[in-house]
């Protein structure tokens, strides 16, 4: 996808090893771990192989039952900033996808993850035809919070799940067609969409009030 600022696309092996080589460089404080796996904690070379090994595996494992779409996600001026992705499982029926994402750590802080969240629900709303998404994040994870309060979500209730071997607390969040129709942007175009979702047996959606015209912004899957 891409707006104004941003641009993503389905991740592909070349790409996979430049996101593999910007996740090396520091996506986060290492005194923290903002993800659910704790997949940075592991060292280059290592963490390398282990982040283009996942990109192969999410496009083996991909069925109109469950599948992750990630995305890389580009500056307008071409610089590689990181990943958005989306999972879904028996979408055809409940509808439901969940978001996550990453920015290289030097250029976080600039509005970058509001921009690229905004893309993948614009995505999953208008391109997909879903009915609800979702989103998650430790209760520290100040960044991703502001993110997700910043955009008419619900949140759900807390959970306690296992973070790098101690129990810690995960907020949860949705947002439904109603609410986010009420922030949807006329700047995001999808292009590329159709035989996606013939893929992933999602049938075609239909026009929406808040159309995906413009030329300013393209969704490539």
């Amino acid at each position: 996808m891409s707006t104004p600022r941003l641009s993503l696309r389905y991740v592909t092996d070349d790409v996979a090893g430049e996101l593999a080589d910007l996740a090396a460089q520091g996506i986060h404080d290492p005194e923290t771990m903002p993800f659910s796996e704790p997949w940075t904690d592991v060292p280059p070379p290592a963490l390398q192989r282990d982040a283009v090994r996942y990109f192969w595996r999410c496009r083996a494992d991909t069925t109109t039952e469950r599948w992750t779409l990630n995305l890389a996600t580009r500056h307008r001026d071409g610089t590689l900033l990181g990943v958005c992705t989306l999972s879904a499982e028996h979408f055809p029926t409940a509808r439901t996808v969940t978001t996550g994402s990453w920015i290289g750590r030097r250029y976080q802080g600039r509005g970058l993850g509001r921009e690229m969240r905004q893309a993948a629900l614009h995505l999953i709303f208008a391109g997909l035809n879903g009915d609800t998404a979702c989103t998650r994040a430790w209760h520290d994870n100040v960044a991703s919070l502001r993110v997700t309060r910043s955009l008419p979500y619900t949140e759900q209730r807390p959970v306690r799940e296992i973070r790098r071997d101690r129990p810690d607390t995960m907020l949860a969040f949705t947002m439904d067609r109603d609410q986010w129709q009420t922030v949807a942007r006329s700047d995001i175009q999808l292009a590329g969409t159709e035989s996606a979702r013939e893929f992933l047996g999602v049938p075609t959606p239909p026009q929406i009030g808040n159309p995906a015209n413009s030329a300013d912004t393209i969704v490539t899957l």
